[in-house]
């Protein structure tokens, strides 16, 4: 925790396609009120598909950004107290590397760091199909205590747009991170269609 009483979180940004997603979450956690104080990190390819796919420049968040190389940052160390850390979207390459310990980069040290301190690691996996060594990678980091969390979006909240589509994943990001929100309508027992509950749902 922070001097100012804040919970300290890292966010990651790595070189799967999906940027959009990091954009929506930065966006929800610099325009509303939370107990956070969020880092964030690219990694090199995650910060060229970010220009790629966003084109806006990160530091307008106005959140602490660092370079992947930089293992001066703080999250680099477990005594910095960082409480959790999100990998959005998290490659096959990533998911790899931090499955296995290799600190390459800030990304992976960070990770790194959340497993040994056994604080809150999820990572939003953005891949498809998955391979066996993808799947293993997976079941490696749930082991040792990650998250996985793919990034599949739901479409039961109705979403009118790609934004609200994103939402309904950055949704279940931010309850990952115990934060409370409404970045999307959520489940209330109802279908947005015609089909009644007595007819029943597939």
């Amino acid at each position: 925790m922070s001097a100012s009483g804040q919970r300290k979180v890292v966010i990651a940004v790595t070189g799967a396609s999906g940027a959009p997603y990091a954009h929506r979450l930065l966006s929800w956690l610099a325009n509303n009120d939370h107990d956070l104080e969020p880092h964030v990190v690219f990694s090199r390819y995650g910060r060229l598909v970010w220009n790629d796919e966003v084109g806006v420049d990160p530091e307008t968040f106005g959140f602490p950004l660092y370079s992947p190389g930089d293992m001066t940052a703080p999250f680099a160390s477990g005594s910095a107290g960082f409480e959790s850390m999100v990998v959005v979207p998290c490659s096959a390459g990533s998911l790899g590397r931090i499955a296995h310990g290799l600190s390459a980069d800030l990304v992976g040290r960070a990770a790194d760091v959340m497993l040994k301190e056994q604080r809150r690691l999820v990572l939003v996996v953005r891949e498809t199909p998955y391979s066996l060594i993808m799947l293993r990678n997976m079941v490696t980091v749930a082991e040792a205590g990650a998250m996985v969390m793919p990034a599949s979006p739901s479409f039961y909240s109705a979403p009118a747009d790609v934004n609200q589509l994103l939402d309904t994943v950055v949704a279940r990001i931010l309850d990952r991170i115990g934060v409370d929100n409404d970045a999307m309508k959520r489940w209330d027992g109802t279908m947005q269609g015609h089909l009644s509950p007595q007819r029943g749902a597939p």
